[in-house]
């Protein structure tokens, strides 16, 4: 594994996601062939967007960060912003697609994003009541 990867587990997760605005995370399993070959496709992405961090989680070592997350199948890509999760889908993704999503990513406004947050969480919790 390159320098330009982080492997996550759930020791540095926390910490890593707090101390940075824009994580991705790449959920995968050495047996996983669209893994293995995701994996050079999300290297390069890391080397070409040096500003943010590009974390693997290996679902093997780490279950219950994938159970943490509900991750049904792999290889799965998260990307977290201010500890938000903003995107998530399973499947290996085309170079191209793997750059528009991190562009559209880029480009959320997260008060946008921190605001139907919020929304959400006040009607799940008026339907609680």
């Amino acid at each position: 594994m390159s320098s330009t990867t982080v492997e996550l587990t759930k020791e540095n997760f926390d910490q890593m996601v707090t101390d940075n605005e824009f994580v991705l995370i790449d959920f995968w399993a050495s047996w996983c062939g669209p893994c293995r070959s995701f994996a050079p496709v999300y290297e390069k992405a890391a080397e070409a967007n040096p500003d943010l961090v590009f974390g693997k989680v290996d679902t093997e070592a780490q279950p219950e960060l994938a159970q943490a997350f509900g991750i049904q199948s792999i290889p799965t890509l998260m990307i977290v912003r201010d500890q938000v999760a903003v995107f998530a889908q399973p499947g290996a993704l085309p170079e191209a697609a793997l750059e528009d999503v991190i562009g559209q990513a880029r480009k959320l406004d997260m008060d946008e994003v921190r605001k139907s947050v919020a929304e959400e969480q006040a009607k799940a919790e008026a339907q609680d009541q």
